[in-house]
């Protein structure tokens, strides 16, 4: 059995990622799930969130995914996200602005719409400052569009 599997990451914009993995864990709608060679077939759809990357050296990679689907074959993961960039990329600053304003609109919301674009606003931006802060933890630290390794 090999030890790694293709991993795609696809969005409307581009191909984010395309390499061998050692594993993959996603959000997905029923919870997380760790992607493995030789998984059994799957087809489900992702939360916002993170997905963690394990590369063949086990060094690790966060994305930020907004919603869509995985396709899980045993030797192969896709992942045609809405919207995905890699958390090096992200930044606090905007995160944090988004949540501050997505909140506000929780606030201000006059119908059960309003609220709900505000949630689902909310829910992105402390998905993005996650995604950020797992990607500060491994080792990365973000310096206005520029990655450094942690020392």
């Amino acid at each position: 059995m090999s030890h790694t599997i293709l991993c795609d990451i696809v969005s409307a914009e581009r191909t984010l990622y395309s390499n061998l993995v050692k594993y993959v864990v996603v959000q997905a709608d029923h919870g997380e799930l760790g992607i493995f060679p030789g998984h059994a077939p799957l087809l489900t759809t992702l939360k916002t969130g993170s997905a963690r990357l394990v590369k063949e050296d086990d060094s690790e990679e966060i994305m930020f995914i907004s919603g869509g689907f995985m396709e899980v074959q045993p030797h192969k993961v896709i992942l045609l996200a809405d919207f995905a960039q890699r958390a090096s990329e992200l930044d606090m600053e905007e995160a944090l602005a988004a949540k501050q304003h997505a909140e506000e609109h929780l606030g201000n919301s006059s119908n059960e719409l309003d609220h709900t674009r505000a949630l689902k606003e909310l829910n992105e931006a402390l998905a993005r400052i996650r995604a950020i802060e797992q990607n500060r933890r491994i080792g990365h630290f973000v310096d206005k569009n520029h990655v450094h390794p942690k020392y």
